[in-house]
This record gives C-alpha cells, sequence and structure tokens, in this order.
C-alpha cells in the first residue's frame, strides 16, 4: 500500500509538468510570434518609406522648378504681371511684419491663459468646459477663423471706428486666433509637466505663488512652451485661407511702414502664382515655395534648439 502511495506521488510530477508545460505549443507561439513582429516590422517600414518617397519627389520637382528663379532680383523686386520680373519682396517683408506682430499677442495671451488655467483656476466644471473647448478649437478648419476675422477685426462688427480694414493688424489678429488653441494646450502641458515638489520647495523657502511661477515654475516649462510656440507660429506662417477671406492683397506694391497699413504676404504671393496660367509662373511659385520652406526649417531648427538648451539647463 506504501508503494503504491508513493509511486503514485512520482508520478504526480511529471503529470503535471506535461500539463503545465507544452514545449512543442510554447515554440509554436513563439515562431507565430516572432514571423508577425517581422511582417509588422517590415509593413509599417513600408509606410514610412512610401511618406519620404513622395516628400523626396515633391521636394525635388519644386527645387529643379524653382532654383533657376532663386537670383538676388527675385528677392529685390516686387511681384510682376511678367514672371522674368516677378519678386517676393514685398511679400518678404509682409510676412516678417505679420511674424512681428503675431509673436507678442500669442505670447501674453496664450502663455498667460495657460498659467491661469493651470496655476489659478479651480478644478470644477466651468473650468474644465474651458479647457474642453481649447482643446476643440485647436482642431477647428483655418477657414472658420478666416471668416471670425472679417466679422471682427475687419469690419469691426459693424462699427465703424472698430473696423481695421485688411491691415497688418487685422491679419495679426486672425492668425492669433488660429493658433492660439496650440500654443494654450502646449503651454497647459509644459506647465503640468513641472513636479509638485518643486513648487512646494519654493513656498517652504518662503516664496509667493507668483514668484514660484515666474521663477520656477515657467523656467522650467519654457523648453514645451518655446517648441509649441514655434510650431505654431510656424503654422501661421504658411497659411493662406484666413488671409483670402479677410481681404489681403495678392499683388501689392508697396511696403508697409505701420501695422495699420496693407501688405502683401508670401503665402498670398505663392497663391497668385500657381493660380496663373503660365507655365513659367509655377516655376516662380516653386522658387517661393523654396524661400517659405527654408524659413519654416529655420523656425523648427530654433525650436529645437531652444528646447535642448533650456532641457540641459533646468
Amino acid at each position: 500500500m506504501t508503494q503504491a502511495n508513493n509511486q503514485t506521488i512520482s508520478q504526480a510530477p511529471s503529470n503535471n509538468n506535461k500539463v503545465l508545460v507544452d514545449q512543442k505549443s510554447v515554440e509554436n507561439k513563439l515562431n507565430g510570434r516572432l514571423k508577425t513582429n517581422k511582417f509588422n516590422k517590415w509593413a509599417f517600414f513600408a509606410c514610412t518609406m512610401v511618406g519620404l518617397v513622395v516628400l523626396a519627389v515633391l521636394l525635388i520637382d519644386t527645387i529643379i522648378k524653382g532654383a533657376g528663379h532663386l537670383t538676388p532680383s527675385f528677392f529685390t523686386s516686387f511681384s510682376s504681371s511678367t514672371p522674368s520680373m516677378a519678386g517676393i519682396k514685398g511679400a518678404l517683408i509682409g510676412t516678417v511684419w505679420l511674424m512681428i506682430t503675431i509673436i507678442p499677442i500669442t505670447i501674453i495671451l496664450g502663455v498667460g491663459t495657460a498659467i491661469y488655467l493651470e496655476e489659478y483656476a479651480k478644478d470644477n466644471a466651468f473650468t474644465q468646459f474651458i479647457k474642453v473647448s481649447i482643446s476643440n478649437l485647436a482642431g477647428v478648419p483655418s477657414v472658420v477663423f478666416g471668416l471670425l476675422g472679417l466679422t471682427i477685426f475687419v469690419r469691426g462688427m459693424g462699427i465703424e471706428a472698430l473696423a481695421l480694414s485688411n491691415s497688418i493688424l487685422a491679419a495679426a489678429l486672425t492668425m492669433s486666433l488660429l493658433i492660439l488653441p496650440v500654443i494654450i494646450v502646449a503651454s497647459q502641458e509644459a506647465i503640468r509637466a513641472v513636479p509638485n515638489t518643486v513648487r512646494e520647495a519654493s513656498y517652504g523657502l518662503g516664496g509667493n505663488k507668483w514668484q514660484t511661477i515666474r521663477r520656477v515654475v515657467l523656467p522650467a516649462a519654457i523648453p514645451g512652451i518655446l517648441t509649441g510656440f514655434i510650431l505654431a507660429l510656424s503654422r501661421a506662417l504658411g497659411e493662406t485661407a484666413p488671409l483670402i477671406l479677410i481681404g489681403i492683397p495678392t499683388v501689392l506694391m508697396a511696403l508697409p511702414s505701420s501695422i495699420f497699413d496693407q501688405f502683401q504676404a508670401l503665402p498670398m504671393a505663392i497663391y497668385n502664382w500657381a493660380k496663373l496660367p503660365q507655365a513659367e509662373f509655377q516655376n516662380v511659385a516653386s522658387a517661393g515655395i523654396i524661400v517659405l520652406l527654408v524659413i519654416l526649417l529655420l523656425m523648427n531648427a530654433i525650436a529645437i534648439f531652444l528646447r535642448n538648451k533650456y532641457s540641459k539647463k533646468f
């Protein structure tokens, strides 16, 4: 009887091993997973390569068409009805005016709103509604902001004293509406990422709310804020639809002298050349696109540099 019991006990582990660990089943499943992972890897690589190839073809085509027009006269001449005489002087200077006007508006309103929502506002239903609304505004088409700018800033909502016409200030305010949601959301995320222990340490050393925000929170959040701001500004630089709706001229043979003057923007000049039937104007438009791409790449490079610089510092 005892021997039988011992034999039963000795056979139990082997039976359990057979049930619990099936080596062939494990190997088959492992091989299947490895094949699936390999397939997914090459599928995603193919998707990436398709995107890169299409982008490379577009860039090469644009460079081939527009490189011949990138002469000194192209940067010192106004727009013209003759392709060989057309230039981007007025459009380039007008774009610089527009960017210089947008920057202080969006920094003050965007970062200020983010500071209030993250540091001062109570966490209630109304605050959550505002945050959700701002996030939703980031996905609204630019045409809608163009219509808002036309009604509020260009026409002054029917009040003559408030009408700014199609000036630099009206365009800057319209573009600020377009990119403010992006800047606010990016600034909120950057401020939210600062650890609460840093704030508590500042309070423990005697700092008040504003001193903590100005000397501790904002310096630590600067990399994220700057990155979001410059990327949003890059979007504003390439937008055309809002400028068309508020009536920015496609051709203007004068330079602005104040923010209340009319101006010509680089995207509008490119749009005007691209829609003309002459084939040579398509090449001029390609040259304008190259200049716009270089400006955008420089702005993105500045964003990366500033982010890395302040990330190391703080």
